[in-house]
Parts: C-alpha cells; structure tokens; sequence
C-alpha cells in the first residue's frame, strides 16, 4: 500500500492517535496521521540527521565542543537526535521523555533507536516530568532539547511560560535550550513562545528559521554561557560542516540575518 507518494510499511493506532512508518526513496519516515515527517532515516546512513530541522537542531555544536555530561531530550520521535547524540558522542548521558509508549516501540523496530546504557526513555509528558524536577535536577542538564509534537502542533502543555522557566532551572548555568518551534514567525503562539525566552533569557537567545520549512529553532543561552566570536565560529562552521556534514556555514549565516537585534548579545563581531 502507498501513502504519501511511498510504500506503507506499518499502520497502528494507539490512544493518542495513528502511526505510520512509510518508506521512499531509501528514506524511511515516521508519520502521525499527516504527510508531516515526524522522523526519518536514510537507511543507508542511519546516524545521519536526514530532516532539515534536525540538523537545524544540531546548530549547538557551533557553541559548545561537545557534551560529556548530561542531556535531556522531550520527545523522542524516531529517535533521529538521541542517535546522533549517543554515536557521536560517547560520554553523553542521555534522558529522552516520551509521552507514548508505542512511538518508543516504533523507533526501536524500525529506526534503529539502540538499547544503550547511556540512554534513559522516560515516559510520560515532558511538561509534568520537567515540573517534577525542577527542586531536585537544578542546574543538572548541560543541553536540553525540546521537540515534542504531534499532528496538530507543538504539545499544548509546553506552550506556557511556566513550563520554560522549569526547562530554564534544569540547566546548567552554561547551558543551552533548542526548542523546535513551528508556524512561522507571524505566528501567534510562535510569538508568545518568543517573547517568553526573551525574557527568561535576558534577550541572549537565537532563532534560526529552517530554509524551506514551517520550523524554527530558538536557542536560549543560560548566563554562565561565554560569549562568541564571529571570526571564530566561521572557522569553526566549516570544520563542523566536514566533520558532520551538516550546513552550519548556512546556519551561522541565517543567525546573522534573523537576529539582527539581538545577535551581539550572544555573537561578537
């Protein structure tokens, strides 16, 4: 059977919905009801990040070497970034909350998602976990992604500001928190979502608009975070674009021209 112009290999449904795995041009991609790519694989390279956004989401390595410490992921998807995180990086500890246990199941059976000691699968919902930790995990995770959603849009209990300023007291001091966030900047709960990190953040946050897409990822500097400079990272960016393959020359140039106001809070020239 075909589905969004490829071969339906796995239909199921659970409480929260239908999920479908269809599989097109050696490219295999997660769906939840919609022609939306929750996830992919290129089977051939199955550590790649294949969507867009999720080498969008790799524009960290621009500001941190690495991460040898601990990582928190809420949403799990395929599992695309956890596997990145675990291959790339051998002293990443990594925790990743997902709110439906068939989805983990999914990315097991047919994304290639390890069983690693490294990695720790929470279920349950990434706002009541993170809430939970706040007292006892301050300070506790070095990078935090977020990247929770399903066919309509960024999971509603994130969409607050109470729940930014608990992912803000999870971090590390010279932390950072990526945020993948959909709709465009004209957006209304993309602006609400905005000025919220803006203020937790003191105005040291980015956005980087995904060429091409709906997403946009907002990355938010913790205090103790250095500052950068711009000569430094174009160097860097084209270390990072061989040794990854991933655009991040064409991602410090997009943060150049999206951030205009803000851009030297967090980038020097």
């Amino acid at each position: 059977m075909y589905k969004y112009n490829g071969l339906l290999i796995h239909q199921s449904h659970d409480d929260d919905g239908i999920i479908e795995v269809v599989e097109r041009g050696g490219v295999r991609s997660l769906h939840f009801g919609s022609p939306a790519r929750q996830s992919s694989i290129k089977m051939a390279d199955p550590y790649r990040l294949e969507l867009d956004y999720a080498r969008a989401m790799a524009c960290w390595l621009l500001f941190k070497d690495t991460v040898d410490d601990d990582t928190l992921l809420v949403g799990l998807g395929g599992g695309s970034l956890a596997k990145h995180l675990l291959y790339h990086f051998p002293d990443c500890h990594l925790d990743a909350v997902e709110y439906r246990p068939s989805v983990v199941k999914i990315a097991r059976s047919h994304f290639g998602l390890p069983l690693d000691r490294r990695l720790k699968i929470i279920m349950g919902d990434g706002a009541h976990h993170i809430q939970q930790r706040v007292e006892t995990h301050a300070q506790y995770y070095s990078l935090m992604f977020i990247d929770a959603f399903d066919h309509e849009g960024m999971a509603p209990s994130m969409c607050n500001e109470a729940f930014f300023k608990n992912c803000k007291a999870l971090l590390k001091p010279d932390g950072l928190l990526l945020v993948n966030l959909w709709g465009g900047m004209n957006n209304k709960p993309f602006q609400d979502c905005a000025m919220w990190l803006s203020h937790l953040f003191e105005w040291r946050l980015l956005f980087l608009p995904v060429r091409g897409k709906g997403n946009i990822i907002a990355i938010g500097f913790n205090e103790a975070a250095p500052a950068f400079s711009m000569k430094t990272l174009k160097t860097k960016a084209v270390e990072l674009e061989h040794l990854y393959q991933i655009e991040f020359p064409v991602f410090l140039k997009d943060f150049a021209k999206h951030n205009a106001s803000v851009l030297n809070n967090v980038i020097k020239p």
